[in-house]
């Protein structure tokens, strides 16, 4: 059993304590304890394979901002994800602008703060083993040129694989079934198809857009899970999941899938009237890719049943997407897609979704 390794850095030994509490049954987990950032700086130089940061912002010394900043700069610790433990909502979100990858409001809630910690932790690694994986093919390529195109190949296919366990980590928080990811990736990919795009666009928009909602893997429960109607306050929460899951996706720019991953969690609930979020971006300034995702996703969403709404008829769906074309989502893609309908219809078809949808508290304990 792998050990997996936690930062926390905290001036407070009784936060640090709740910290070592929360993970007390977890033999595979290791607490470090830090008292400030210069502390937590130097225990990163002498070991940089933490999983996560937890981080409090009021310290001694070193405070939490400027040790996001001195993360920030480093290549090797921006990598690590940090979250944010603060009782101040503005601090929150200057936290999050400044590198930070999610935040924990105090009082801690302690199971929150496990399923976290958890979450991102997986993340982590598998960043940790997609980047490995390719340097190791890089230095094969190196060696055995005859090898290239199969070692290209494994690389793809190590990514698509990739994308595919991060898309569940959002759907295993959701409620939603595992076959309305498969549907709408193929809807997206049918789309793009449709729009134009080249064969190879086709494929990576089919295996990017399963990564729409990994944002809500951060999101609290009680409002995620939330029955009813979100206040305003809770809404704002909500719609961090864009930004979150950009910063979650982020990279430099040698993963394909999930650089499209990225510009489709960030973009995926902008509208074209300019209304939409996180960043109110109009008409084209929308990428192609988060406009396919969009229609794709809000199709499904409508005309799927799930546990909490009845399905909309396929018409009164239409009628919906019909209605928002030139507001919400691109006319000429929904023009595409109702004058196709019949092909997207096959797709619908062909992945039913599961008579029984498994508990939310099993599917984490399936991650762990």
């Amino acid at each position: 059993m792998s050990t997996i390794k936690i930062l926390a850095v905290d001036d407070q030994e009784f936060n640090l304590d709740l910290i070592e509490f929360a993970f007390m049954e977890r033999g595979d987990i290791q607490i470090t304890r830090a008292a400030n950032g210069k502390e937590a700086l130097d225990l990163l130089t002498a070991d940089p394979t933490y999983r996560v940061i937890l981080l409090d912002l009021a310290m001694p010394i070193m405070n939490g901002f400027e040790t996001l900043e001195s993360l920030q700069k480093n290549l090797v610790f921006s990598q690590i994800p940090v979250i944010v433990i603060t009782a101040n909502s503005e601090e929150k979100h200057r936290a999050l602008r400044e590198g930070a990858s999610d935040f924990l409001a105090k009082p801690i809630d302690v199971e929150e703060l496990k399923l976290r910690t958890l979450n991102y932790s997986k993340i982590k690694k598998y960043q940790d083993d997609l980047f490995n994986m390719n340097r190791l093919l890089e230095a094969k390529v190196r060696e055995r040129t005859a090898e290239l195109q199969e070692a290209l190949v494994l690389a793809k296919k190590t990514e698509y694989e990739i994308s595919e366990r991060l898309g569940k980590a959002s759907e295993y928080r959701d409620l939603e079934t595992g076959m309305h990811i498969k549907r709408m990736s193929h809807y997206s990919a049918k789309l793009a198809e449709l729009y134009g795009l080249g064969e190879e666009e086709v494929e990576l928009i089919l295996y990017a857009s399963p990564l729409h909602d990994i944002g809500k893997v951060a999101i609290p429960d009680r409002i995620l899970l939330k029955p009813g109607r979100l206040t305003p306050e809770e809404f704002e929460i909500m719609k961090l999941h864009t930004t979150l899951g950009g910063k979650m996706l982020q990279s430099d720019g040698g993963y394909p899938v999930i650089e499209a991953g990225r510009i489709i969690a960030l973009q995926h609930h902008e509208r074209v009237d300019g209304n939409g979020y996180p960043m109110g971006l109009k008409g084209d300034e929308i990428h192609i890719y988060a406009r396919i995702v969009a229609i794709a996703d809000v199709f499904d969403a409508l005309s799927s049943e799930r546990i909490y709404k009845k399905a909309f008829t396929i018409e009164k769906t239409i009628e919906i997407l019909q209605n928002d074309a030139g507001t919400h989502f691109d006319a000429e893609l929904v023009r595409l897609f109702v004058d196709h309908l019949d092909e997207f219809l096959v797709i619908k078809e062909a992945f039913p979704d599961e008579e029984e949808t498994p508990s939310i508290l099993h599917l984490i304990d399936q991650l762990q």
